[in-house]
């Protein structure tokens, strides 16, 4: 499937933009850090001066990021410094947004103050839980919304979010590294290693990871799992294992860089996305990349990105049961398993750079047109 195929190649390059670039990095290494980091890099190699605007930047002294209100200013107002310095020196902001308070402290103060600069704005929002947010918040997301240029998501799920409070948006997909996650070299001995890149935060259910690897176990003792993130259901996620009997076959393996992650992507056998809530998850992407048959939850945009029993097999959320028989099909019939990490890896060939690139030129390109 051609994501790309009405895209114009119109638009500007790269070479010589000043772009103001707002928005998180790793550490922790979530999908939005991820593609800040990434597409910086990116706009950089393509000849662009880029100026990272922090949303997440350190506190300082660190022991401040313990005292909840204080550390919210000790964070904007620097923030806020820094944001102003960097639009009289760009030519455009392109401003990573997320839902909530992330939403309101950082996205909505960037658009404002390049709006009172003068500054054209890309909005690039890639929340997942968009639509609990918008149901609640649309008025003053779209009054911010008014003064930028181009509203774009990485989605059809999200495009059809926005258009549902009657914003329009555009689609400007992530950008996968196949040069970073690619497939295991041929005659890798198979078994049975699960993989989930995801934080240990309560929306990504790792506890479903954990149960459906219990229950693969009865079939298939010598199936394991490994996890790759942090967050703060460790401890209880750690105890459950316990509980379980899992013991050996569970390693928590922390918070890995991204040449780890790909390395670890390509021992797996499986690779597990048990969330509840998303939008276009990098990690199923990256397991795509890297030729690994995927079991996910079927919320948010997924079902957008793979289709179910062709390019990866969808389950619903919170039903290890289901999560656990997706699996053990997949181990059981190798053919189909390829048959699946071939269709998903042709079609995670749609978000590379060289694809994408061209999409974001043309929206620079009409954010550029915008009044200053």
């Amino acid at each position: 499937m051609d994501l790309f195929a009405d895209v114009p190649a119109s638009g500007r390059g790269f070479a010589g933009l000043r772009v103001g670039l707002v928005g998180p990095l790793p550490p922790p290494s979530g999908g939005m850090a991820n593609q800040t980091r990434q597409l910086a890099e990116l706009l950089r190699a393509a000849g662009a001066h880029v100026e990272l605007v922090q949303t997440n930047a350190p506190y300082s002294p660190a022991v401040m990021g313990r005292i909840p209100v204080l550390r919210a200013l000790l964070r904007l107002l620097p923030y806020l410094v820094r944001l102003w310095r960097s639009a009289g020196r760009a030519d455009l902001f392109h401003v990573m947004a997320n839902s909530g308070w992330s939403w309101h402290l950082f996205a909505a103060p960037a658009i404002w103050l390049a709006h009172w600069r003068g500054v054209p704005v890309l909005v690039n929002y890639r929340g997942g839980e968009a639509g609990l947010f918008l149901a609640s918040s649309h008025a003053s997301v779209r009054r911010s919304l008014q003064h930028a240029a181009v509203l774009a998501v990485p989605s059809g799920f999200l495009k059809a979010v926005f258009a549902q409070h009657g914003m329009a948006a555009e689609i400007v997909p992530n950008i996968v590294d196949l040069s970073r996650f690619r497939p295991a070299q041929a005659g890798r001995a198979r078994g049975a290693h699960l993989i989930v890149v995801r934080n240990l935060e309560l929306i990504y259910d790792n506890e479903t990871a954990l149960r459906a690897l219990a229950l693969v176990r009865e079939h298939r003792p010598d199936a394991r799992l490994s996890i790759a993130g942090t967050g703060p259901e460790a401890p209880r996620l750690q105890a459950l294992a316990a509980e379980l009997g899992l013991g050996a076959s569970v390693h928590f393996a922390g918070r890995l860089e991204r040449e780890a992650v790909a390395e670890l992507l390509r021992q797996a056998d499986v690779a597990l996305n048990p969330s509840t809530v998303d939008n276009m998850p990098n990690s199923v992407l990256e397991a795509l990349a890297c030729g690994v048959p995927v079991v996910s939850t079927d919320v948010g945009g997924v079902p957008y990105i793979v289709q179910d029993g062709t390019t990866a097999l969808l389950v619903p959320a919170r039903h290890p049961q289901a999560m656990a028989a997706a699996i053990l099909r997949l181990l059981d019939n190798p053919g189909l398993a390829s048959a699946i990490a071939e269709a998903g890896h042709e079609q995670v060939r749609s978000y590379t750079w060289e694809r994408v690139s061209s999409v974001l030129a043309d929206a620079y390109a009409r954010t550029l047109a915008a009044t200053r």
